[in-house]
């Protein structure tokens, strides 16, 4: 890292993953880059030990010490790390990330293990409006991880065997339990596994498509969360937007905006040390006056 290089860290700590990345910031003013990130799954461990582990990977994988990071900053469930220096709020850590991978963009599809929800924002990063799903497990990352299961598939199949379905099997999108038995009659008839994927995924697709309807989003939209990189959901949710008129438009995500509300954790902890450093700078001249 150069000597002209600040670093900040941020780490969500969802329901079933730690996202983790360290970001740098050259001087003067130029844009932020990620210097190394990692995502470490949960499964029945601590969330506070994984998230020291996906932290201090990310730390490797940027070739930097915990002593080269000026601010870690958190957010998700994370606000308890005993090595965070401050805590931010899901939505506005989401939002942040999103418009520093897509500048243009004025919502944001969070779609997380448990929950998914919503945002309009503005140019600034603001939310402006928001809403979260309300019914059960049916909209979320860890139902589709129950469905692969369920079908003996990885999860890193699942978006590519949806894909190449061209038709879907409609599965219930009331929710998980009905799901889950529709999903079984669908194998006991011998249906294939791609028409069913695209099946879940349009159910799904279909209650984000209301939220941002119901936000009145109108804008490019950027999907964040656990489902950011699962290229069936994204195509289910070009699909449903295309059938409800063409808008919003879904910008197809890069392998980055899984890490969106770490990304825009890091962002507001670099804004925050900044305030701070110039509060402490005019704390001297306001005490001489």
């Amino acid at each position: 890292m150069s000597a002209r290089t600040l670093a900040t860290a941020g780490v969500d700590v969802g329901t079933s993953a730690v996202k983790a990345v360290v970001m740098g910031f050259s001087q003067p003013d130029e844009p932020a880059t990620i210097l190394g990130s990692h995502r470490e799954r949960i499964h029945r461990r601590d969330p506070a030990s994984v998230a020291k582990l996906a932290y201090e990977a990310a730390l490797m994988a940027a070739g930097l010490t915990r002593g080269d990071v000026a601010y870690v900053a958190s957010t998700g469930e994370g606000d308890a790390l005993d090595f965070r220096d401050g805590h931010f709020y899901g939505m506005t850590t989401h939002a942040r990330g999103a418009t520093w991978l897509v500048p243009e963009a004025r919502a944001v599809v969070d779609a997380g293990a448990l929950h998914a929800r919503v945002l309009v924002i503005d140019e600034k990063s603001r939310v402006v409006r928001s809403r979260m799903t309300s019914q059960c497990a049916a909209g979320t990352g860890q139902f589709l991880e129950n469905i692969a299961r369920y079908l003996g598939i990885r999860t890193d199949e699942v978006g590519p065997l949806s894909l190449s379905a061209t038709r879907s099997e409609v599965c219930s999108g009331i929710c998980a339990v009905l799901s889950e038995t529709d999903v079984i009659n669908m194998v006991s008839r011998g249906v294939a596994t791609g028409e069913i994927l695209r099946g879940v995924h349009e159910s799904i697709a279909q209650r984000l498509v209301r939220l941002l309807r119901a936000v009145s989003a109108e804008s490019t939209v950027v999907l964040t969360g656990g489902l950011a990189n699962d290229t069936g959901m994204q195509g289910a949710i070009e699909r449903a937007l295309a059938a409800d008129g063409g808008r919003p438009v879904l910008v197809a995500s890069d392998p980055r905006s899984v890490f969106g509300g770490a990304i825009g954790a890091a962002l507001w902890g670099e804004f925050r040390l900044r305030k701070l450093s110039e509060a402490a700078k005019a704390q001297p001249a306001a005490t001489a006056s």
